[in-house]
């Protein structure tokens, strides 16, 4: 299950690093896609998460109090849009960064078996650097890009907000937060190297080549591409994966190496509530005040809605962590 993105990512690197180059259209192209296809609809179970966690049918109590978290929460992070664009933009990505780790983590000790991942500092650290690869990588290797990716969707509230962070793209302050970040991940591997037995060993060694590879794949990579496709073909089907073994038909199916089958349920049974985000898209364009027509203004309002939809979906990720172990 964990191979192919593994492989493709690879490939990719390996294509990019030879001179591959695409036009700056194309790279928008796994955002559009995403909002109908693993990316959007990849929390749009989570309504039912609470009743699966504890093996029971859909409860109309459960679905009203997630319905009312992602109410809460993400009108309350819309707000924080319109007081302080940028505070809410740096907020995004430390979220994203947190939750894309916490999503390799569980990856790794459910789907992967990783027995060297024993003590709660070194999942924490995993964390720490697997979500950094996405969220960090690319700052220190396209500035420039990034910086138009916060412009993108700090101006959306108010144009002079993405100078605020200017202090983020001076190469000091890079340099700096890349080389405590090479120094967490290499304390990181020498602990999980030093707790590798022979029955973990090949998932230490698929671990440590996902690390190396997402870090050649980000750097090499355009980074607005390359988030794109971590998106919708790394995080969002881990998650998905997590969620059909909730699930016994979807279970079954896996379990009979039935993908396709497994895969069909999960949409049918996202579609409505991907429906009723992207009309919360459409709703979004009519309410920020400089929302266009550009691909880039698309993409920061596309990524606004993204973070209203994450700060709930962490919660209840961060609550099936909690009841399935992932921190034991």
């Amino acid at each position: 299950m964990l191979l192919p993105p593994r492989v493709l990512f690879a490939a990719l690197a390996i294509l990019f690093a030879l001179g591959l180059g695409v036009p700056r259209s194309v790279e928008y192209a796994p955002f559009a896609v995403s909002l109908v296809l693993f990316g959007l609809p990849h929390g749009a179970l989570d309504h039912l998460v609470p009743d699966r966690l504890a093996g029971r049918g859909a409860t109309v109590r459960s679905i009203g109090a997630v319905v009312l978290l992602y109410a809460a929460l993400g009108g309350l992070y819309l707000i924080l849009w319109f007081l302080a664009p940028a505070v809410a933009f740096v907020f995004f990505i430390g979220l994203t960064w947190f939750h894309w780790g916490q999503g390799d983590l569980h990856a790794l000790l459910f789907l992967d078996n990783a027995g060297h991942l024993q003590t709660p500092f070194v999942r924490a650290a995993t964390v720490f650097v697997r979500g950094g690869l996405p969220m960090l990588v690319p700052l220190l290797a396209h500035p420039d890009v990034y910086r138009e990716v916060l412009g993108s969707g700090t101006a959306l509230f108010d144009t002079r907000a993405g100078a605020t962070l200017d202090w983020a793209f001076d190469p000091t302050f890079r340099v700096a937060v890349g080389s405590a970040f090479v120094l967490v991940a290499l304390i990181l591997m020498a602990k999980e190297f030093m707790a590798v037995t022979p029955e973990s060993r090949r998932p230490w060694a698929n671990d440590t080549f996902e690390t190396v590879l997402l870090v050649a794949y980000f750097v090499v990579m355009p980074p607005i591409l390359a988030i794109g496709l971590y998106f919708c073909l790394w995080h969002a089907p881990r998650h998905i994966a997590r969620l059909s073994l909730l699930n016994d038909p979807s279970r079954n199916a896996l379990e009979r190496g039935q993908v396709l089958l497994a895969a069909r349920t999960f949409a049918w049974e996202a579609a409505p509530i991907t429906v009723a985000a992207l009309a919360m898209l459409i709703a979004l364009y009519f309410v920020v005040p400089t929302a266009g027509v550009s691909v880039e203004s698309l993409l920061g309002l596309y990524l606004v809605l993204i973070s209203l939809l994450t700060l709930p979906h962490v919660v209840v990720v961060s609550y099936m962590d909690h009841r399935q172990g992932v921190w034991r």
